[in-house]
Order: C-alpha cells, then structure tokens, then sequence
C-alpha cells in the first residue's frame, strides 16, 4: 500500500503488514508530520469476463496517451519487518522513535581528575617556594627552608624607645647583617624578640618578624634593616635577633 503526507504529500510505499490490523501512528520523514493510519481495507473481489467489441475495420488504431509521470514514492521499512542491527543494511526509520536518554557520565571518574590534578599543582607550587627563594612564604606556611647553618651574621644593633606625640610609644631595631664567607648567601627573615627579667633567659613577652631588604648577600657584603612597632609591653628588657629557621624556629 501507498500512505501519503497530508502536510508535504510525501508519499511512502509500505508493505500492508506494516500498518497492521488496528492501524498505527507514523511520521513523516520529511516533515516530521505524525498521523494515524487505519488499517487497509479489505474486500472480496469477483473477476468479472470482459466483453470484448471488435474494432470497426475502418477504425484507425488508437494512439496510446503518454503515461502521466507518477509521484516519487518512498520505500518505507519498517523495523517488525526488518529489524535494524549492527550487519543490516536498512536505512533510516521514519516511524522510529527518538532516544529520549542519553549516556549517563560518571562522577566519579571526573572528581578523581579533579583530585589528582590538585595534587600535582601543590607539589608545584611547594616546589616553586624553593626553587624562586620564597624563604617567608615557605616559613608562614610550616615548611623548612634549610636555614639553620647559616653563617651571617647580626651587628651594629640599635635600639630606640620613644613617645610620639599621639601618646603612642615607639619601638624601633635597627642594625646590619653581615656575610663573613666567600659565598654569595640568601637572606631569611629575621625574628626579633623582647623577653622579661624573669628567669635565666627571661620570658618572652612579645615577638615579631623582620623581612630583610634584599633577599641575597655577596661574600663580605652587609646591608641594614630596621623596624619599629607601637606599644610593645612595658615588662620587655632585652631583645634578640635571629634567623627564622635558626635553632628549630
């Protein structure tokens, strides 16, 4: 049988079982037109003799008209009479349904990506405190910076106490660091702090941290710092100086 499109007149040529005996819903493959399609009638047909009249003699012979040009008709396949796999040859489906789903991802696996690709950027960036001499970064962070033999060394260490005008008081270190050996030495951070009379050592009261100036020393070279912080406790009466990283600090 023939099915035709009511909305572009696309016609299909199917076999009759496609339809079956309730009718079924189709669509178009070009429009994407869907209706339903009862199923073909069916009737009992009688052969019935023709009479045959015999043509007059003088009669000429008819001429026979040229054939009317038919509409394409489209092959139509259906997948119950020939199913669609991996080795057949069928084509596209008209009446075949769209998947509604698709492949679902997995989570999982991108978090795992996600976690490892974390990792290797901290080992990076871990990296990269020592490689670029990052000595503070690396000593707020916890991490050794391999500064416990260094040879410099403190002199010319001042200290100035003072009011200023708005009633604050002024703490203020100065000094150089020098650099004794025939090598060119990184700078680590200095750690100053102001401890009591209490005790052999005295009891620490206050401390704080000194970024140096430059971060490398030549051999027999030396450069100043200096600091000043408000309102350190009145109880602090004697102050060191040493290297983060020195004797475990």
């Amino acid at each position: 049988m023939i099915l035709e499109c009511a909305e572009c007149h696309t016609r299909y040529q199917v076999p009759d079982n496609a339809i079956g005996p309730e009718g079924r819903t189709v669509r178009c493959a070009s429009c994407k037109h869907s209706w339903f399609q009862p199923p073909p009638l069916v009737t009992d047909r009688v052969a019935v003799p023709e009479k045959r009249v015999a043509a007059p003699a003088s009669a000429p012979a008819p001429v026979p008209a040229a054939p009317a040009s038919p509409a394409p008709v489209h092959r139509f396949v259906d997948d119950a009479v020939a199913p669609r796999g991996p080795g057949s040859s069928v084509g596209y489906d008209p009446f075949a349904q769209e998947p509604l789903l698709r492949a679902r991802r997995n989570p999982a696996r991108r978090w795992t990506a996600a976690a490892l690709l974390a990792g290797i950027v901290m080992l990076l960036a871990t990296g990269a405190l020592f490689y670029f001499d990052a000595p503070g970064i690396a000593a707020q962070l916890g991490l050794s910076t391999g500064d416990a033999q260094t040879p410099l060394r403190f002199s010319g260490t001042k200290i100035d106490r003072g009011m200023l005008s708005s009633g604050n008081e002024l703490f203020a270190v100065s000094g150089r660091i020098e650099n004794p050996s025939a090598q060119r030495q990184r700078v680590p951070d200095i750690r100053a702090e102001l401890r009591d009379d209490q005790g052999d050592q005295g009891r620490l009261v206050y401390s704080w941290t000194i970024t140096p100036p430059q971060r490398t020393l030549g051999p027999g070279q030396n450069l100043s710092f200096n600091s000043a912080k408000l309102d350190v406790p009145a109880a602090s009466k004697t102050l060191e100086l040493s290297f983060v990283g020195e004797n475990g600090q």
